[in-house]
């Protein structure tokens, strides 16, 4: 994550931790057209939105967060108001009995809810760690999360980029491969995928991760441009052994 997306992101976190929700919003919404791999980043939006009375836009948002986690109990709780805020009380219902049962299918363990909650506090302190440079120590609580919510494919992402940022480049694979296993349709994963693998030398697999992105999502820009960096780089290697 680059230095402007970190500031988008910190800002947004902190007018949303004061409840300040219409400045949270502004950043919250730039960050997500440039970066849809955070399912927490949605489901603040959704209660901004929700706050600010535009139950549409946070039915959207909280909809995206279990897209990217369908675990995501604190996301689904949130979605289930806002159906019945709608009117839409069947869905409502539905939602938020799926939500119970999941809790009470493991009454042995912690709740998913608190589990969820401590996982992505452990991705908060991998954030700081990978922001200052301090790659092992954000995988370690990157590793930690995982360990707590493995269906959790955004905090793995960050893994994965860890790993790839510390050329651990074998384990970004992995990690990404685990993302596309559990969720075929979260395009950043397959986005980075064919970064680590280009990394790696395996070019043609690159190219093919991120032509599936293409024809999943006609016209998504990061594929594009990697695919045209790619072809830009063999015309320019052409050129030299000419």
């Amino acid at each position: 994550m680059d230095e402007a997306l970190k500031q988008l992101l910190t800002l947004g976190r902190g007018f949303f931790d004061k409840k300040q929700y219409a400045d949270a919003e502004k950043y919250l919404s730039q960050f997500v057209e440039r970066n849809q791999s955070f399912a927490d980043v949605y489901n603040m939006l959704g209660i901004a939105y929700h706050d600010m009375g535009q139950f549409v836009r946070a039915q959207r948002a909280f909809e995206a967060a279990l897209r990217i986690n369908p675990a995501y109990t604190e996301a689904a709780l949130n979605l289930s108001v806002i159906y019945n805020d709608m009117g839409r009380y069947p869905e409502a219902k539905q939602l938020y009995q799926n939500a119970l049962e999941r809790q009470q299918a493991t009454p042995s363990k912690m709740d998913p809810f608190v589990q969820g909650k401590i996982a992505n506090m452990y991705a908060d302190i991998g954030d700081v760690y990978a922001s200052s440079g301090l790659l092992p120590e954000a995988i370690g609580e990157y590793k930690r999360a995982i360990e707590l919510c493995p269906q959790f494919v955004d905090i793995r992402l960050k893994l994965g980029d860890a790993y790839r940022d510390n050329r651990e480049l074998d384990e970004a694979i992995r990690q990404y491969e685990e993302i596309i296993r559990q969720n075929p349709s979260f395009l950043p994963a397959r986005v980075h995928y064919g970064i680590a693998l280009h990394s790696k030398g395996r070019t043609e697999e690159a190219v093919s991760a991120w032509q599936e992105v293409l024809a999943r999502s006609p016209g998504h820009k990061s594929a594009e441009m990697y695919l045209n960096l790619v072809k830009d780089s063999g015309k320019a290697e052409k050129s030299g052994n000419a």
